[in-house]
């Protein structure tokens, strides 16, 4: 049964559901002790479960982000996938794990507040080669980090896996209205530009002297008119100094609030996204989320990397282990 789950550690209060391992709220304090909500969701299990979210909060996957044409080839089999992005196959497909039950393994309120959620995805399922078994771990480490470790093992075929964390941030506070007066800082020099359909040419450019380069804080809104539709570009992250195993993969701030979001990750890449397809939606608390009020941050390999040789492999073998760790660290600056 779908239902939400809290772990709070006296500063952040997060509610996780086991509908698609979704992040449905998420409470921090600003410099003044004033909490606000900051993730985009729904009040209730219920819009999630209509398919009316257009992934608030979730897990996705077997294969986060676009594959070209909905299909690959792997070992000389060709495998075929539900087309749901325009000609493209997108988050893993028509159900991908965003909108199925994971089991809820452990809820532990202790020291460490920390949930942890499984999913059995079966061979064929969306058309992905191979039986997997998955597990996902949000726990409050620390009084301002919230951590979500992804472990996926492949359990009889090599299948391509590639899991990202769907939630729309606005630090302001979900029902603030527009994410554009944002600043951004990415730690990349490197993007993967598009072609018409939004799956990467298999090209990586500099963002250097381009609209793209968030090298140096910038404000989200001062240049996304040089981009047609909106950023929705996959980020590489080269440039983070690595402590522990991740690497400083964005900062973002509210310059209204003085809330900051720090995330590290050990992910190669990292889409940058501004909501720009949100229109109207009917959120928590009686907002109404429009177009770019929220920004995603979904750390992940690289787009289409199944179909591209340069990008790295996202091919996971049978007894191997898929890791993926981010850490969302919050403080405030004036």
């Amino acid at each position: 049964m779908a239902e939400i789950f809290e772990l709070s550690n006296g500063t952040i209060t997060v509610k996780i559901s086991n509908w698609g391992a979704t992040i449905t709220s998420l409470l921090v304090p600003d410099s003044k002790g004033n909490v606000a909500d900051v993730v985009l969701g729904f009040d209730t299990i219920d819009p999630y479960m209509r398919g009316e979210a257009p992934y608030f909060g979730c897990i996705v996957g077997r294969v986060a982000n676009r594959i070209r044409d909905g299909k690959f080839t792997l070992n000389g089999v060709q495998y075929s996938l539900p087309i749901n992005n325009g000609p493209n196959s997108l988050h893993g497909g028509i159900t991908g794990y965003d909108k199925v039950l994971w089991e809820v393994a452990e809820h532990s309120k202790g020291e460490i507040p920390s949930i942890t959620f499984k999913y059995h995805s079966k061979d064929g399922e969306e058309g992905y080669p191979g039986n997997v078994s998955i597990t996902a771990t949000y726990s409050l480490h620390s009084p301002n980090t919230l951590k979500l470790e992804m472990e996926a093992v492949a359990e009889n075929k090599p299948t391509p896996i590639s899991l990202a964390q769907h939630t729309y941030w606005n630090l302001a506070g979900h029902n603030s209205g527009s994410i554009l007066d944002h600043t951004a800082q990415i730690w990349a020099e490197h993007m993967t530009p598009l072609d018409p359909t939004s799956v990467p040419t298999g090209e990586i450019i500099p963002v250097k002297d381009s609209p793209f380069d968030f090298t140096t804080e910038y404000k989200i809104g001062a240049r996304i008119d040089k981009v047609p539709g909106g950023y929705d570009h996959n980020y590489v992250l080269d440039l983070g100094e690595e402590i522990n195993g991740l690497k400083r993969a964005v900062k973002l701030k509210d310059p209204s609030s003085g809330r900051v979001l720090n995330l590290w990750t050990n992910a190669p890449g990292m889409q940058f996204y501004t909501a720009n397809y949100v229109d109207g939606v009917a959120g928590k608390s009686g907002a109404i989320y429009q177009k770019q009020s929220g920004v995603c941050l979904e750390t992940q390999g690289f787009p289409n990397a199944i179909n591209e040789p340069k990008f790295p492999s996202i091919v996971v073998r049978p007894g191997e282990k898929y890791n993926h760790t981010m850490v969302f660290e919050f403080s405030n600056e004036s």
